[in-house]
């Protein structure tokens, strides 16, 4: 694990955190936030792992 992949997984859980507590206004917008820290997360352990390459294609 790197520094980015702790700081996302930290992200994710207290977003996760106010999601339970969220009322029906800020539900959508708090579970738009969690999916997008979801995806950059997988990204980043996917990187890490070597499963993709995160430069451009030429």
């Amino acid at each position: 694990m790197t520094t980015m992949t702790i700081a996302l997984e930290i992200q994710v859980e207290e977003l996760r955190a106010e999601l339970r507590n969220a009322d029906a206004a800020e539900r959508c917008q708090i579970k738009a936030e969690l999916e997008l820290a979801e995806a950059e997360l997988a990204a980043a352990i996917a990187e890490l792992e070597g499963t993709i390459d995160a430069a451009p294609p030429l």
